[in-house]
């Protein structure tokens, strides 16, 4: 969780903040309401970087907080699939090639998380 909060919220303050110097780097036009969308995205990576972020301390997986671990799969799993189809469509970049690695990492870790049942932590001294 803290990783993830992490990732997102280093993207959607970039993203929030410096939203035409984003676009430039990534060889797109600031042009238009394109700058307004970006911000917009930002705003959604930083309230996703926030909710992750208060979800740190509790138990994730099984029926315990499943609409967090469902909502981080589903965003990592289609944002590394989108990052992967845009690297094979040609359009290659250090920043794309590593976030779709940290895509690909969070969204394999995420998916443990919502499809298996949580560890029961052991107490000391549980004999069971």
């Amino acid at each position: 969780m803290l990783t993830s909060a992490f990732v997102m919220a280093v993207v959607g303050a970039t993203a929030s903040f410096l939203p035409q110097e984003m676009l430039q780097y990534l060889g797109a036009e600031a042009t238009g309401t394109t700058p307004l969308l970006v911000q917009l995205l930002g705003a959604l990576y930083l309230g996703f970087a926030l909710l992750n972020w208060m979800a740190k301390g509790i138990l994730i997986g099984g029926i315990y907080a499943r609409p967090v671990a469902v909502g981080n799969f589903l965003h990592f799993f289609a944002g590394a699939m989108a990052l992967l189809k845009g690297l094979q469509a040609g359009h290659p970049s250090e920043i794309l090639w590593a976030l779709a690695a940290v895509y690909s990492l969070l969204a394999g870790l995420f998916g443990l998380i919502t499809f298996r049942h949580p560890l029961k932590a052991t107490l000391a001294g549980d004999n069971q």
